[in-house]
């Protein structure tokens, strides 16, 4: 009989254009497949993580696909960000329990009790705490045999130029396992200065012709006038009268101080989102030029490395879907300290199960 592989094996669900396969990657994890029902996740993730896509909705995924994948692998993981629309704070208030998202941790956890893998990993908002579906899964973790750890972790604590906040899950069969901040006290955060400030300048509307995806979207006239009277870290309360909108003259209007205005060099980005190439929607404007910040710099401030591949060489850099792709993904950094965990974590039960 062959000898069982030592190897950290991941299949990874839901996972859009790859980043916590890559991050995963880069902290010694092998990813045999990705699996997204989205067929533009396909060209990056086969480009960037090399391994196989697998275009399939979860809920058709089963037990011996996943076997199928890890096949002899000594520790196998499984990993997923579930899509989080139901869980988000831009949804504080409504009524999301009839939404299809609901059910899909409920498919990971079907997966989990098929497979039962010896490590697993999810990554979500962190108010998903609060749903029941939520509190279920990691209950079943705990019946099953797994010894659960989850928490909300900060991207600035990982290596990430944003401040982002994302609930992590760890569950291990091997024993007990946590997630810790990996910058160490009293070590300064990255910053957009750190991330971005070597990129080619971009006046709005234009494109890197070396890279498509440095490209800043077009502003209206009257948006254009507005960056132009905003500072880094300033507010539209700055701006003359007559360039405030309607919706900022309301009393409501003044708590929205993050949309319409310039991030700050030497501090982290706010939370990229999928529309951080506009902007209108966020604290999204380049610190010094008068324009928001391009794809290729979101997608920088979310941790991707600046050769990342999103589109085919010849195909546009839209910025609606690479926007989505970009804002959707899990940061690389905060899953490589994961992969970190988790991998260290196993070679010290291999260690251990040989003495």
């Amino acid at each position: 009989m062959s000898a069982v592989s030592p190897r950290v094996a991941a299949v990874d669900l839901f996972c859009g254009a790859g980043g916590l396969s890559y991050g995963l990657q880069q902290a010694g994890v092998t990813v045999v497949a990705g699996v997204d029902n989205d067929p533009a996740c396909e060209y990056p993730f086969e480009s960037n993580v090399e391994s196989p896509f697998l275009k399939m909705d979860v809920r058709d995924v089963t037990a011996d696909h996943l076997r199928r994948l890890w096949r002899r692998s000594r520790f196998r993981m499984l990993a997923g960000c579930a899509p989080c629309q139901p869980f988000s704070m831009h949804r504080r208030g409504q009524d999301t329990s009839s939404e299809e998202q609901w059910s899909l941790l409920t498919e990971f956890g079907r997966l989990v009790k098929e497979t039962e893998p010896e490590l697993v990993t999810m990554e979500n908002v962190p108010r998903i705490v609060s749903a029941g579906v939520f509190r279920d899964f990691v209950q079943l973790l705990i019946d099953w045999g797994y010894q659960v750890d989850y928490r909300s972790c900060n991207g600035v604590d990982y290596g990430l130029p944003q401040r982002r906040s994302r609930l992590v899950l760890l569950a291990s069969r091997l024993g007990s396992v946590e997630i810790a901040p990996h910058r160490a006290r009293g070590e300064s955060p990255r910053t957009v200065r750190d991330e971005i400030a070597e990129l080619p300048p971009l006046r709005a509307g234009e494109a890197d012709p070396h890279d498509p995806l440095h490209r800043a979207r077009r502003l209206s006239d009257i948006n254009l006038k507005r960056i132009k009277a905003s500072t880094p870290g300033g507010t539209w309360e700055q701006w003359p009268a007559k360039l405030r909108a309607p919706c900022h003259r309301k009393a409501s209007g003044a708590t929205f101080r993050n949309v319409y205005a310039r991030m700050e060099w030497d501090k982290p980005a706010p939370t990229i989102t999928t529309l951080a190439h506009n902007f209108g929607t966020g604290r999204f404007g380049h610190p010094e030029q008068d324009r928001a910040i391009s794809l290729r710099e979101a997608a920088m401030l979310q941790g991707f490395p600046s050769t990342y591949r999103f589109v085919p060489p010849k195909d546009p850099a839209r910025f609606g879907h690479l926007g989505r792709l970009i804002g959707n993904a899990v940061p690389p950094p905060l899953a490589k300290a994961v992969g970190e965990t988790l991998v260290k974590h196993a070679r010290a039960y291999a260690a251990g199960a040989a003495s």
